[in-house]
This record gives C-alpha cells, sequence and structure tokens, in this order.
C-alpha cells in the first residue's frame, strides 16, 4: 500500500497463521517474507504475536482478587473510568459504556494480575496494565510483555540476514500508545526505545489524552541500535500498526462480538479462523538511518 509520506514510499502488511505458544517466529518470518523483503526496508513486528510465540501467557482463572482488586474493577474501572475519566479522556462512546459493565469476577482477577505484576500505576489504566493484554487471545488468558525485545529484535535480524541475504532494520511495535509533545515522548507502559520516557502507567496515559498529544503507537527495539531517532521510530510504528491492525479486533469485547460469545468463550480454534498480520515491510523513499 502506498503511503503519503515524506519518507516512507509503501507500508506492506504480511499475512500468517495464528501464533500458538511454542512457535518457531524465525521461521514463521523466513517463509512469510521470502521474496518481499529488500536491503534497507524497515521491517516491523508485533510485540503480541512474538510474546504469545515466546510463551508469555497466563490463565488469570487461576488468580484470587484481593480486596484492592475487587474495588478497582467495582468503583475504580465501573464508576471513575466509565462516568468520569472516559468521557473527559475523550474515548469512544462504546468503550465507555463498556467500562461501565465492566466484569466484576475477571476483571478483579485481571486487576489482581496488574497489582501483583506491575504496581499501582499500571492498575490504574483501564486497559494494557504493564502492557498486558487480552485481545486475541483464547478463554481466560492474557499475555505480557516482551522482557527482553531487542533480543528477539537481534534474532530475528540475524536470520533473515543469513536466510534471505537481507539488511534490513527490525522496529518491535506494541499498539499501546506512546504520547508527544515536538521531542517530549511519553510512554505508559514500562518499555520502549531510547528517547522514550516510560513507567509514568495511568498518570502519563492521564496527561497524553488531557492535553491532546499525538498518540503514537509505541517502539519497543529496534534493531541494529542507534539506526532510527526515537520520532522516526515512532513514526515508522505507528505507521507499521496501521496496516498490521486493519480489520482485527481492537479489544476482548471487539473479539467476542466477532465470534459472538461470551469474553472468556473465545477458543484457539476460532482465532486461528481468520488471517492474522503480524508484520509490516516499510519500504523508504531514501535513507534515514543515523
Amino acid at each position: 500500500m502506498k503511503v503519503n509520506h515524506p519518507y516512507v514510499a509503501s507500508v506492506k502488511r504480511v499475512k500468517t497463521g495464528y501464533w500458538l505458544p511454542g512457535t518457531d517466529f524465525t521461521l514463521q518470518a523466513v517463509k512469510a517474507l521470502k521474496g518481499i523483503l529488500q536491503t534497507g526496508d524497515v521491517l516491523a513486528v508485533s510485540e503480541k504475536a512474538l510474546a504469545v510465540a515466546s510463551g508469555l501467557i497466563f490463565d488469570e482463572s487461576k488468580v484470587e482478587p484481593g480486596f484492592a482488586a475487587r474495588v478497582l474493577a467495582g468503583f475504580w474501572m465501573r464508576k471513575v473510568w466509565g462516568w468520569l475519566l472516559g468521557p473527559l479522556c475523550r474515548l469512544k462512546p462504546e468503550t465507555w459504556r463498556r467500562l461501565r459493565a465492566y466484569p466484576p469476577v475477571e476483571g478483579a482477577r485481571h486487576k489482581q494480575l496488574a497489582l501483583q505484576k506491575f504496581g499501582l500505576l499500571q492498575a490504574l489504566r483501564f486497559g494494557s496494565e504493564g502492557g498486558m493484554d487480552a485481545s486475541n487471545l483464547p478463554f481466560t488468558y492474557v499475555s505480557f510483555p516482551l522482557p527482553n525485545p531487542e533480543a528477539e529484535a537481534r534474532q530475528l535480524h540475524q536470520a533473515l540476514k543469513k536466510r534471505l541475504g537481507v539488511d534490513v532494520t527490525i522496529l518491535i511495535v506494541d499498539s499501546d500508545k506512546t504520547y508527544s509533545l515536538g521531542g517530549l515522548h511519553l510512554s505508559p507502559g514500562l518499555k520502549a526505545v531510547e528517547g522514550v520516557k516510560t513507567g509514568g502507567g495511568f498518570l502519563y496515559y492521564l496527561l497524553g489524552r488531557l492535553f491532546k498529544l499525538n498518540p503514537r503507537a509505541t517502539a519497543k527495539a529496534v534493531y541494529p541500535p542507534g539506526r532510527l531517532t526515537a520520532e522516526q521510530a515512532l513514526e515508522l510504528a505507528e505507521l507499521a500498526h496501521q496496516a498490521m491492525s486493519r480489520g482485527k479486533p481492537k479489544t476482548v469485547w471487539d473479539m467476542a462480538e466477532r465470534f459472538h460469545v461470551d469474553l472468556t468463550q473465545v477458543t484457539w480454534e476460532m482465532l486461528g479462523s481468520f488471517p492474522h498480520h503480524p508484520f509490516a515491510v516499510l519500504r523508504l523513499r531514501k535513507a534515514i538511518f543515523k
């Protein structure tokens, strides 16, 4: 797909099957990208797909929520987010209406896990707490973010260079937004490329939404390092995210509605029934590498 962009000529998303836990993502990349990649391209890869393939998932049905988690799932999510912060942060009406009906049992388990793994500032968010993600996962599973996305980026780069003979820049992309004002980049998450301030959780999200800062998908890692500035990485991450997510369920509610089931009744087979696009190839008009 051609794009109207100063230094990106085209963005092509690449289809594969659904990546189950244990999937060899380097093998998948070599198979899917043969004949598509050229030296000088930027290859964007979905962090969520890499996390699932790496087995970074957890069954929330095993979590026993405490009092704080129950308060977060009940009062905080249903009342504060559903009636005050949702509209104030200009969330879609459909989203804050869903938050008003936030599931008390499953939601409390989710918030308990967020508190245990990532702390209060992350648990106060209405979604993507610490990078946890329940969309495009079955039953009561959630995925965790990659602990070292640079390692996966390096592994992909080396495999593609060895097997396909191309030198590309690997960009690991998370759909969770980073908010920018000039050279200031704030990511509510816990990890991003150099030049992006991280760890602000709920506070960074609130600042970004209230002050209408520029929202773009988060660049989690670039390999080889130093090829892209933070601004370039965020710009390319957003272009790639728009391509990879087109037609895809955006939230766990969207996913359940697509399959006409309850939130915890989506199966692996359902997820495998529609195409997935964990890669986007960005072809540049000219070299922008540092």
